[in-house]
């Protein structure tokens, strides 16, 4: 008996490889502008559930048969019945603190499938299936750290330790100000609002989906191309974000940078290819640093899809560059706004309740205590 094949990756999107539709070649070329280049203008939608690294299971297996990849669409298929079956209309609340599940929301309750857009399937190139996104190194995992993150990683650990940063629990929310246990004037993950993520302060996505490199999201992942003869737009659904690439130009002076980089492109043939410099110490894409260079090449399979190829090359934080590419097939929808900061209710409760926390754990009354962020 043929054995269950099962792809997880990790992090906030911990999802599973199943097969996508294909994106059928129509007949003739592919599109074109007045000039002769390839028009990349429309809008595109880029979920997929094949994972950003290989599967360690898969070691040297670069592709899948039609047949694996039947296989695994039709578990994520089932996985979904399962997950859209109606709640028990005389369910109880959620315990406080959660329970125990890992995932976003802090354990309480989070998205349900219906909110989750994450794709059907994994992407095929070429006519064949991928096990990952990265294909270099071949074993389509990313390049062993350089020496210098070793050592920033070893700092991070130490200053941890000796309680010079503060402690952040990761989906590990009991509903207390875990981070008063160092002590009752100990710093915390919630002090000021310049401590959360660029995503929670709606600056930039998570998962990079702005990029560069533009990665695959949970959900809002359509990206919309609008091309002419000196500019590319690229608006990213997910925060809304607008990269402008401009081409035949040269690169700002570094000392000007931005949160998505200086992108400057040209064409090679057939191929738009965009570089992009000039990043802010923490990027989008959060593995790399503002040393990042970024390399990326938009070509059209057809006239229904297009080849995503990037490659990263920072030596702060590698040893060597890396290479990955997924399809991106043409969409019939539209790109909505992504209102993330109209007002942001949801940042004020998040510094309110760790404040309502905090008091707690102090064992005094919320009213009157003094708020650090002010």
């Amino acid at each position: 008996m043929r054995s269950r094949i099962t792809f997880c990756c990790g992090g906030l999107a911990a999802v599973c490889l199943a097969l996508a539709p294909m994106a059928a070649a129509q007949g003739g070329d592919i599109p074109r502008t007045p000039s002769g280049r390839p028009d990349l203008s429309g809008t595109y939608d880029v979920s997929t559930l094949t994972p950003m690294q290989r599967p360690t299971d898969l070691a040297g297996k670069q592709f899948l048969t039609d047949e694996e990849a039947a296989e695994i669409a039709a578990q994520e298929l089932q996985r979904n019945i399962e997950r859209q079956r109606d709640s028990a209309p005389d369910r109880g609340a959620p315990p406080q603190g959660g329970d125990g599940s890992a995932g976003a929301a802090g354990n309480v309750g989070g998205y349900n499938s219906f909110w989750i857009d994450r794709g059907t399937g994994a992407f095929q190139i070429d006519g064949q299936w991928r096990t990952s996104i990265l294909i270099d190194p071949s074993d389509g995992r990313f390049p062993p750290a350089s020496e210098a993150q070793n050592a920033a990683r070893a700092a991070r650990r130490a200053a941890l330790g000796a309680g010079e940063t503060p402690i952040v629990r990761r989906f590990q929310n009991d509903g207390t100000a875990y981070w008063l246990e160092a002590g009752l004037d100990a710093r915390g993950p919630y002090d000021n609002m310049e401590q959360r993520p660029f995503a929670e302060r709606c600056i930039l996505s998570f998962s990079s989906t702005a990029g560069p490199p533009m990665m695959p999201a949970l959900y809002n992942n359509h990206k919309r191309i609008v091309q002419t003869e000196d500019t590319v737009v690229i608006l990213v659904e997910m925060v809304h974000d607008a990269r402008v690439v401009r081409m035949n130009a040269e690169h700002d002076p570094p000392e000007i940078q931005k949160w998505l980089g200086d992108s400057i492109g040209w064409w090679e043939g057939d191929t738009l290819v965009v570089e992009t410099t000039n990043f802010r110490d923490t990027p989008a894409y959060s593995r790399g640093s503002n040393n990042m260079k970024v390399t990326e090449r938009f070509r059209m399979e057809s006239a229904n899809k297009l080849v995503y190829t990037f490659t990263v090359e920072d030596d702060t934080v590698w040893q060597a560059p890396f290479t990955g590419e997924y399809a991106w097939p043409r969409s019939t929808n539209k790109v909505f706004e992504y209102a993330c900061h109209e007002a942001n209710y949801a940042l004020e409760g998040i510094m309110k309740g760790a404040r309502l926390l905090e008091a707690d754990f102090r064992g005094e009354s919320p009213e009157g205590v003094a708020n650090p962020t002010r």
